[in-house]
């Protein structure tokens, strides 16, 4: 279908409005995201026990991210870019960016997939993953990075449509293969029995539908800006752009990931009820990050195609209204979640001390979402801009350093799991007043106003 470029901007109208429109079909496509791996857990932690939970949601979902996010992080150099670009207009360099970041997700996926099958077991000692429940992670986790190409190719597709403002469709294809997961996880794991083997076929089966889903999609854009199989090929100047913004903003998030990884590790010492606790509330946990991060791609795109456009008071404006109602989200997703917190561990197990480990940590982590709004908001408008560098510096001693540092000095003298969770409060508090110090900084300097 073609599509006049002026259709997607959100250069123009109510800014707040714009915003809104753009991140709720965010915040839907980020839901079904999420409920891959969700319904993934639930049937196996109700259908197979909780060791095959701790081994599907423990360390080994640690290391997908980890690959994962890394390449959602480096991808924002193509998303930015064309976003940008769009804003302004310009259809040829839209084009070209378009075939070098497809042709970029491929051969990111090949590598991804070699180190991942090779890797992956000695990642998963490293981190101390339970015996009981090794065998099943290493067969999860190496299925999954079979399918990393078709992974990467559907994430940076979905992202080049949001970068031009097209957030439905990306939401569309993610129904859709959600509801492709769910009955392949019902057939393998259910009716064949396959256990944590049938839920990572029915994952990379989904995913490669929905890669297929927004490749179509990509070929029926605008004529001078569509996808042809016979023009993916690297361009050298979308490369240096896209290594220039999107990979310190893989870094950043690669920070995340290992900061998470080395929380995981000292979880894994207590015990495999607590792995399946850590590991079902981090599902409902997803509920929070899915919502800021909507909100976080949402500033990035307004933030890109408004600065390509020059409007540099809009840019500011757009901001502020985004962070006001991502502080307002996050308040009332901590008051759902604290008094439901027993129903909805019960969703994903039936043990009893599960459930009541669970409870611990909902209610010791959930009254801080707040303090964690600025880094992603503030994060995502600098990188809308084309700074992604110091965004990733700010993160990686915020999180990643201090994190860690916590970890290693009070794990051995609080031996306890209070101790290994209050290691992300403090870093959101933290890096949270580094970003808003620098944002300041930065639109004086560069006089966004």
């Amino acid at each position: 279908m073609k599509k006049n470029m002026r259709e997607n901007k959100i250069t123009e109208g109510v800014i707040w409005k714009q915003l809104l429109f753009f991140f709720f079909p965010l915040l839907l496509g980020t839901f079904f995201q999420q409920l891959y791996n969700t319904v993934d857990a639930v049937i196996v932690g109700r259908f197979v026990g909780k060791e095959a939970l701790a081994a599907v949601g423990g360390a080994a979902a640690m290391i997908v991210n980890l690959f994962v996010g890394f390449f959602m992080g480096v991808s924002t150099g193509a998303t930015v870019t064309i976003s940008q670009f769009y804003g302004g207009g310009g259809k040829k360099q839209v084009r070209e960016a378009i075939h070098t970041a497809i042709a970029v997700s491929i051969a990111a996926g090949a590598v991804i997939m070699a180190i991942g099958l090779i890797w992956a077991p000695a990642a998963l000692e490293w981190m101390n993953t339970p015996i009981e429940t090794m065998a099943d992670s290493v067969i999860y986790i190496r299925i999954y990075f079979c399918g990393m190409i078709g992974n990467l190719i559907y994430n940076m597709g979905a992202g080049i449509l949001r970068a031009m403002g097209d957030s439905r469709r990306p939401l569309y294809f993610l129904i859709a293969s959600c509801l492709v997961n769910i009955v392949l996880d019902i057939f393998f794991v259910i009716v064949l029995g396959l256990g944590v083997l049938g839920v990572g076929l029915a994952t990379i089966l989904s995913q490669l539908f929905s890669a297929v889903l927004v490749c179509v999609s990509l070929g029926r854009l605008e004529e001078d800006m569509r996808l042809r199989l016979r023009e993916i090929r690297f361009q050298g100047w979308v490369v240096k752009r896209i290594i220039s913004i999107g990979l310190p903003a893989g870094a950043q998030t690669l920070t995340y990931s290992l900061s998470n990884m080395i929380v995981q590790a000292d979880v894994n010492y207590f015990g495999t009820a607590t792995v399946a606790a850590w590991t079902a509330y981090s599902k409902i946990d997803s509920v929070f990050w899915m919502v800021i991060s909507s909100f976080g791609i949402a500033v990035t795109t307004f933030v890109g195609q408004n600065y390509g456009a020059g409007l540099y008071k809009r840019v500011r404006s757009g901001v502020h209204q985004c962070l006001f109602m991502t502080v307002i989200a996050a308040l009332a997703i901590s008051g759902v979640l604290l008094p439901a917190g027993k129903f909805l561990l019960g969703l994903f197990t039936k043990d009893q001390e599960v459930i009541v480990i669970g409870i611990e940590m909902m209610r010791f982590l959930v009254p801080f979402y707040i303090t964690y709004v600025c880094v992603e908001i503030f994060s995502g408008a600098l990188r809308g801009m084309g700074d992604a560098l110091i965004p990733m510096l700010l993160s990686f001693g915020g999180i990643c350093v201090l994190r860690s540092g916590w970890l290693l000095a009070a794990v051995p003298v609080w031996n306890n799991m209070k101790t290994v969770m209050f290691s992300y409060p403090l870093t959101w508090i933290v890096t949270s007043v580094l970003f808003v110090i620098y944002y300041r900084i930065y639109v004086r300097r560069h006089k966004i106003a």
